[in-house]
This record gives C-alpha cells, structure tokens and sequence, in this order.
C-alpha cells in the first residue's frame, strides 16, 4: 500500500466565501512589514477594498482544497493605461517556497494574456526581497526602474524599490 497522499493543485476564481483565508493570509505575509506597502495593523475591514475591489480579479491558490495562496490582476492605470496588467501575490508563510508563487506567476501571465492585457508591471517590488526579484526575472520580467528608499522596510529602515515590467 503506497502511503503517500495524493496532493491536488489548483488555481482558481476566489470567491465571497474565501475571504476568511484570505484574509489570514495576508495578515500574516503584511506583518513583517518587509514585502508589502500595507502597514502591519490594516484592519481586516480594508481587506475589501485591497484585494476584492471591483475593478480586480482575486484568485486563490490551493493544496488539497486548502487555500495557500492568493493573488490579485488588475490594470496598472486607468483608460489609456488600462492595457498593462498589475498583480500582487501572497503565499501562506509556511507554504513558501514549495513553487506556489512560481504557478500563481504562470497563471496569471496565461489570464493577463487571455484577458488582452499586452504587458505586465510590478509597481513595487522591494529591492531585499530577493527571492521575488529572481523568480520574476525567471518569467521574463526586467527592473525598469528604481526608487531610492521607496520603501520603509520595519528591520532594515528605507530600502529601494524596483519596477518591473514584461511583455506580454
């Protein structure tokens, strides 16, 4: 008898009733205060407005029916901007680093193109989160630009910020 469980992976349309797992999430990826411009005490009332607002798309990543990860498309800029995709992506902190991000990222290039988006672009991007960085670069996406101090990182005090972009 084999006693490895089977794991079940998928990328799905988030709806009203994974709010609460969302939520838990990303409580606890904006905590740190070293990846995401939200400040650690946004109260869960926010959560509407950051991640469900009408004009996005919220996605759920899950492992065997448990939600791991989320992540967010919309446009980057209104009307004549509106054709460049923005997302933003959250992994439960003990699911990181197990390609959860890297499938939310392959997803989300496959919907933005579907959708007729014609490139993507990250705003904010922390220059000490490494491991973002590389797996974005690993996706095609390249530092356009910097932003000295742009980011006031809660351990490190004023870090830099990348924008980055690609093609779609």
């Amino acid at each position: 008898m084999n006693d490895q469980m089977e794991i079940t992976f998928q990328i799905r349309k988030a709806t009203e009733s994974d709010f609460e797992q969302i939520w838990e999430i990303f409580s606890e990826v904006i905590q740190f205060g070293d990846t995401y411009v939200f400040d650690p005490r946004t109260p869960k009332s926010d959560l509407q407005k950051h991640w469900f607002a009408e004009y996005m798309d919220t996605f759920v990543a899950e492992v065997n029916g448990a939600i791991v990860g989320t992540y967010i498309m919309k446009p980057n800029h209104i009307d004549l901007g509106n054709h460049i995709a923005n997302c933003s992506y959250m992994v439960k902190p003990e699911h990181q680093g197990r390609g959860i991000g890297r499938r939310m990222c392959e997803h989300s290039i496959r919907v933005a193109r579907e959708s007729g988006y014609r490139g993507m672009q990250f705003n904010v991007v922390v220059s000490t989160n490494k491991t973002a960085i590389e797996l974005w670069q690993k996706y095609g996406f390249r530092i356009i630009g910097t932003t000295p101090g742009g980011f006031r990182h809660l351990d490190q005090g004023p870090v830099d910020t990348h924008i980055m972009f690609r093609e779609l």
